[in-house]
């Protein structure tokens, strides 16, 4: 099992900055590759971004791409979005996830475990 705490969500202006961490414990080398979806209110899941544990090859929606950076932290077991230029838009929970094996990393149903999530609100 890997257990996914999300932190550093908030309310900031938009076009402020966010970086939101995800800690992982458990069976940390299980995780293949790591991803960031979000949920806004009357609205799907949505993928946002993933990056793959060892090489760290990251991918991006297209409404985050040059706005959004994933990194990680392997000896931390640590994943990040630093989120920059916010748009109101950019208001959801936002949710970290594991996956154990390759598979397409914008689908929810490639990742096998999640975090509870964390508030960002992008006041206009």
């Amino acid at each position: 099992q890997v257990q996914l705490v999300e932190s550093g969500g908030g309310l900031v202006q938009a076009g402020g900055s966010l970086r939101l961490s995800c800690a992982a414990s458990g069976r940390t080398s299980s995780i293949y590759r790591m991803g960031w979806f979000r949920q806004a209110p009357g609205k799907e899941r949505e993928f946002v971004a993933a990056i793959t544990w060892s090489s760290g090859r990251t991918y991006y929606a297209d409404s985050v791409k040059d706005r959004f950076t994933s990194s990680r932290d392997n000896a931390g077991n640590t994943m990040y979005l630093q989120m920059s230029s916010l748009k109101p838009e950019d208001t959801a929970v936002y949710y970290c996830a594991a996956a154990r094996s390759l598979g397409m990393h914008s689908l929810e149903g490639t990742y096998d475990y999640w975090g509870q999530g964390t508030q960002v609100t992008v006041s206009s």
